[in-house]
């Protein structure tokens, strides 16, 4: 008795690949931002792949809506989002050179304004938005596996001598880039296991996140830690209480096997987590050099309390308002490239450096539209029914991005994150909350 051939049985036929292709290709071009974020970026660099390709989905995503001659906003989701431009606007007439203005202004736009509009307009419903999270996904599990590489190795940026901080792709010069990616990653795995229905899938997107927080750990980002403690609480309590004590108490059970098992990264990784409790008793330099910077933030926007000494205008003012307790700078050295000194050009805090470079004009329109886009994200919440897993990503990573401003701000190859985890907010908080057709429904089953 004959079998058929492999050849004549194909495993996914052809006509519904090519339909399901078909279907997703308005928001390829988002995954493909997301894809050219694995890589590896030159130290130095000016834009990066995924800034240019930022550009471009703009560009496609204005040329599809009016093509399809469709309305391409409501009236409030162009206010939140339209918000920003005004205190950008104002600081970048400010800016000590026409080209700092310039090049301030568009990368501003393009992070809170210009690419989450992209994204509302490209992703049309829940099915399409899985697809964008699930690729964030795979590239924290790339990132993160780069990262356990280096530390195994000695191949990774410079961590009190030893080379064995994880930063991925990004490089020494943007330690908190891998950190970053791997977060938002844990954070959208979160959200997906505790939202969706289908079991596999659960236990897919948990085991996920759960290998992710070893990466984590290994690139001894302190606000990264504490942002995702707290995105990823807030998704379980919202998910509900039972079910957030029994994965805070595997999770702590997890955490002891991690910093028992990692060896010489041991002694380390607990030194971090101790010092964490201890930057008001015992600061070391990069504390004291934040504090300081954050009191010279403060201190510009005395002085230029409206709209702020200029876009990008910070360093020029640095100095002026700085102690003598701020250094030149910090050491970066490791994962391929020669130690160097790096400037310290911003305050590594978002609100501080709106508040310097925008004033409480710059502060009140970025962060409000911020906070109207938790309003809305959280009144989505409500009518999401019970598939919520997009809900609890968008809310997770809008959460996650609030509590690491107060340790980071926009700058580097990694910003381009930051864009895509506001345009997926922006979407489920302006676009998604409420189902519009069969095709978002069908995504839910």
């Amino acid at each position: 008795m004959s079998s058929p051939s492999a050849a004549s049985v194909p495993l996914v036929p052809r006509p519904a690949a090519l339909s399901a292709l078909r279907r997703a290709a308005p928001v390829l071009p988002v995954v493909a931002v997301i894809a050219l974020l694995g890589l590896p970026g030159a130290p130095d660099s000016g834009a990066s792949p995924a800034d240019l390709a930022c550009g471009l989905v703009v560009l496609w995503a204005a040329v599809t809506t009016v093509r399809e001659a469709r309305r391409p906003l409501t009236r409030s989701a162009a206010v939140v989002l339209g918000l920003p431009v005004v205190g950008i606007a104002a600081a970048a007439t400010g800016a000590v050179t026409p080209g700092d203005g310039i090049t301030g202004l568009a990368r501003y736009l393009q992070v809170f304004v210009l690419f989450p509009l992209a994204v509302v307009l490209l992703v049309r419903d829940r099915r399409d938005a899985r697809l964008v999270l699930w690729s964030l996904a795979g590239l924290a599990l790339w990132q993160g596996a780069v990262g356990v590489h280096q530390f195994l190795t000695g191949t990774g940026a410079s961590y009190q001598g030893a080379d064995i901080r994880a930063v991925g792709t990004f490089g020494p010069s943007d330690v908190m880039g891998m950190a970053s990616v791997v977060a938002c990653g844990v954070v959208a795995l979160t959200g997906l296991a505790l939202g969706t229905r289908a079991r596999r899938r659960r236990l897919v997107a948990a085991g996920c996140a759960l290998a992710l927080l070893v990466p984590l750990a290994l690139s001894f980002s302190r606000g990264a830690w504490i942002a995702t403690a707290v995105a990823c609480g807030t998704q379980l309590l919202l998910a509900g209480v039972r079910r957030a004590v029994t994965v805070f108490a595997a999770a702590v059970a997890a955490a002891v096997v991690l910093v028992g098992g990692l060896g010489v990264g041991a002694a380390a990784l607990q030194e971090r987590l101790t010092s964490i409790t201890q930057v008001t008793d015992t600061p070391d330099q990069s504390v004291v050099d934040r504090y300081t910077m954050w009191a010279a933030a403060t201190d510009m926007w005395h002085e230029h309390p409206v709209t702020g000494v200029g876009l990008k205008a910070f360093p020029a003012y640095r100095d002026a308002h700085a102690s003598l307790a701020l250094s030149s700078g910090s050491d970066t050295g490791g994962a391929g490239q020669a130690y160097r000194r790096q400037p310290l050009l911003s305050p590594h805090n978002m609100y501080l450096l709106l508040l310097s470079e925008q004033g409480l004009l710059g502060l009140l329109t970025v962060a409000g539209s911020w906070l109207a886009l938790l309003v809305c994200a959280l009144r989505g919440l409500r009518r999401a029914g019970r598939a919520r897993d997009c809900a609890l990503a968008a809310l997770g990573l809008l959460l996650w991005q609030l509590v690491n401003f107060l340790y980071s701000d926009i700058g580097g190859p990694s910003t381009t994150l930051t864009a895509v985890c506001f345009g997926l907010v922006a979407w489920w908080s302006l676009a998604g909350g409420a189902p519009t057709g069969p095709g978002a429904e069908s995504g839910m089953r």
